[in-house]
């Protein structure tokens, strides 16, 4: 559903101190804006609660193996919670490959023994990743930016990190060599491909102490002749029209559709599926993958619900919407074929 107000595409975000979400881009079904300390007080009362409790670890799934792109062939494997590795065929050289908010740690945690612990192992180990030459950092909060598997992925590669402003500080602790930082809608060339940064509904910390002092954000890279959208971590929004209205075509749209419930303030920075479906349909891409789900218990829904109710809210967008298995691979065939 489009919306017919017309808005800013870049409001203000950043009062000199802090990054924020513009209002304009917040749904009316957002609900009341409430002040840090009430927000503070409804997630240690909600902490605190008893909580459902996802399973140690679930059956092993299908085992996946990676294949190289033909040339002007895009394959998107699925690796886990927002980890995507995308590859695009080039004509006479290796594949360009990119990985999204690497995190191949047991926890998405500051410390090694307390924190949400990993159900699902990565569906690429690590060590069998190819060569990357660019690495996408969403923002910094422990489930999207994982210190340890940057400094493997730092020792490995030459890749470049791009990031949003303010990240440079805890990436730099990486060791990666070459950082990138952008505001939303600024973009870079990296290895011959077009990376411009895109607005998102969230937030950013990783103490109690700097909360929203870095950006939060998604990605559009073009490269090869392909778009592939990254929405990062975020709520709905009318920034997804914002996005649209800069690209309005693209052959792949990676968005989020776990860690929702509670509703009550889950849903001012995370979708849930049906709302992932409501970006999809103003995005209007080719095709789009889900992240963001079924690896760590963020929050209180079932560990399977948010794939099986993507699968109810997409039923008439025959197989363009998908959840894949940790591994699995969506191959986005060149124009030829």
């Amino acid at each position: 559903m489009k919306h017919a107000l017309v808005l800013d595409d870049n409001p203000l975000h950043f009062d000199g101190t802090r990054y924020f979400n513009p209002p304009s881009w917040r749904p009316d079904t957002a609900g009341p804006v409430r002040t840090p300390g009430q927000r503070f007080r409804n997630i240690l009362k909600w902490q605190l609660s008893l909580r459902p409790r996802w399973p140690d670890a679930l059956p092993p799934q299908t085992p996946h193996t990676l294949t190289a792109p033909a040339p002007g062939e895009c394959l998107a494997t699925f690796i886990g919670h927002a980890t995507v590795l995308l590859q695009f065929g080039r004509q006479g050289r290796e594949p360009l490959r990119i990985i999204t908010d690497p995190v191949f740690s047991e926890r998405c945690s500051p410390f090694r023994s307390f924190g949400p612990k990993r159900v699902r192992p990565p569906g690429i180990p690590l060590e069998a990743l190819p060569p990357i030459d660019m690495i996408l950092v969403s923002h910094c909060h422990y489930d999207h930016m994982d210190l340890p598997t940057l400094r493997v992925l730092a020792a490995k590669n030459d890749a470049v990190c791009i990031s949003l402003s303010g990240n440079r500080r805890h990436l730099e602790k990486a060791g990666l060599p070459r950082i990138v930082e952008l505001d939303w809608w600024e973009g870079t060339q990296a290895e011959g491909a077009r990376i411009t940064a895109t607005p998102a509904l969230h937030g950013s910390a990783r103490t109690p102490f700097d909360q929203n002092m870095a950006l939060w954000g998604g990605f559009m890279i073009e490269a090869e002749g392909k778009k592939a959208f990254f929405a990062g971590d975020t709520a709905w929004g009318r920034h997804f029209d914002a996005i649209h209205r800069r690209w309005n075509t693209m052959d792949l749209a990676i968005l989020p559709i776990g860690a929702y419930e509670p509703r009550n303030f889950m849903r001012r920075v995370h979708m849930n599926p049906e709302e992932a479906v409501m970006a999809f349909d103003t995005l209007t891409p080719d095709q789009a993958i889900a992240i963001h789900f079924g690896t760590f218990q963020l929050t209180d829904e079932a560990i399977l619900e948010p794939a099986a109710r993507l699968e109810i809210a997409s039923q008439d967008r025959p197989r363009r919407f998908k959840a894949l298995e940790n591994g699995e691979t969506l191959t986005l065939p060149s124009p030829s074929r």
